[in-house]
């Protein structure tokens, strides 16, 4: 399969990536807007897999141009995606009354407007069985418990659910599937910097692997759907 993941440089996006290469079987495109940890994310999946077929790309899902990124994908995934993973994303941690619009508008762009922009650009490249697949957080599922300073998160990745269950029925004469996990908490950098301290039970590789899996296989079973991954309940 050909496919795509943004937020590759670190967490969950990072541990997806070195997941799918391991088999050798996928051809692999990660983005993120850190060039220093795509590098890194290239070394290890070269010393895991010396075969691999990777590329890194340093690209911005919100500010960037897609042209060259579409040209990238013509020449060298034969202008065809097979998987759309977007993982892309940052949290805030913040009380609503200390929020500033300028955090909505941060959250917003990365956490929603950044996957509409690619979802466009690259939805030429999808075809009959393709898979897109977005990633949520539980913090914006519908009936699940809410956490005080996360209202501009959970809201940003709310909008993200529903564009996932209305894209899915836009796209169903195409035969493109679209998908949306909504992630409880991994152990990763950016949980680790909204919530010091805190240790969560499922460690990033361990949610990378699930995340790999279902980008893969998961739009044989499920379509529209938004599925809350977590060890908790609601």
């Amino acid at each position: 399969m050909n496919i795509i993941i943004t937020g590759a440089s670190s967490g969950v996006g990072f541990e997806a990536v070195l997941e799918l290469i391991l088999s050798g079987k996928h051809k692999v495109m990660a983005l993120a807007r850190s060039q220093d940890k795509l590098e890194k994310l290239l070394e290890i999946a070269k010393g895991l897999n010396p075969d691999c077929e990777i590329f890194a790309i340093a690209f911005d899902i919100v500010h960037d141009d897609y042209a060259g990124l579409q040209q990238f994908i013509a020449a060298n995934f034969d202008s065809r995606i097979d998987v759309l993973v977007n993982n892309a994303g940052v949290l805030i941690n913040k009380p609503f009354a200390q929020l500033l619009e300028t955090d909505f508008v941060e959250m917003l762009q990365s956490n929603y407007i950044g996957h509409v922009r690619i979802i466009q650009a690259l939805l030429g490249f999808m075809t009959e069985g393709s898979h897109i697949l977005n990633i949520g957080s539980m913090g914006a599922f519908q009936g699940s418990a809410k956490f005080p300073g996360l209202a501009a998160y959970s809201a940003s990745k709310a909008a993200l659910h529903t564009l996932t269950e209305c894209l899915a029925q836009e796209l169903v004469e195409q035969g493109i599937k679209v998908n949306c996990l909504a992630l409880g908490s991994a152990q990763t950098e950016m949980l680790e910097q909204a919530f010091p301290g805190y240790e969560s039970p499922v460690m990033a590789f361990e949610m990378g692997k699930y995340i790999a899996d279902f980008a893969v296989t998961g739009h044989r079973f499920f379509n529209g759907k938004v599925l809350p991954v977590a060890v908790t309940t609601p």
